[in-house]
């Protein structure tokens, strides 16, 4: 894959790429949206706690499909406040980092979601040969 970012355009405002390509005979992996919920029913009280948990459930879903991390192509997430932003940027610098491509990125605040406890919510794209 390779990461977008034309210079003839703002630059990232963090650690993302404008677009990314993928090229022509990989795999897709599509996740459902994870929220911050572990495996006991336990939720962390923190955004950053939450996205790390999102992140390590897209980790094992992508294991499961036989790919990992640096085959994302694209996160999409939403926080339930502006003040959750940064927590939520913190863990997903945590998993990007090291990867040969920046994904492309989307983030949004929400008003909420299924339950008022849950902070973030987090999916991604992946593709691998």
């Amino acid at each position: 894959m390779k990461s977008l970012t034309p210079g003839t355009i703002r630059a990232p405002f963090a650690a993302y790429a404008h677009g990314i390509e993928i090229p022509a005979g990989h795999r897709l992996i599509r996740t459902s949206g994870q929220l911050g919920i572990r495996p006991d029913d336990t939720i962390p009280g923190t955004a950053q706690a939450q996205a790390t948990v999102c992140f390590d459930n897209i980790r094992a879903i992508l294991a499961e499909g036989g790919m990992g991390p640096r085959d994302v192509a694209h996160i999409s997430a939403w926080v339930t406040a502006r003040e959750h932003m940064a927590g939520y940027m913190q863990a997903r610098d945590a998993f990007t980092q090291g990867l040969p491509h920046l994904p492309a990125s989307t983030l949004m605040i929400v008003s909420g979601f299924t339950r008022p406890e849950f902070l973030v919510e987090v999916e991604v794209l992946a593709a691998a040969p």
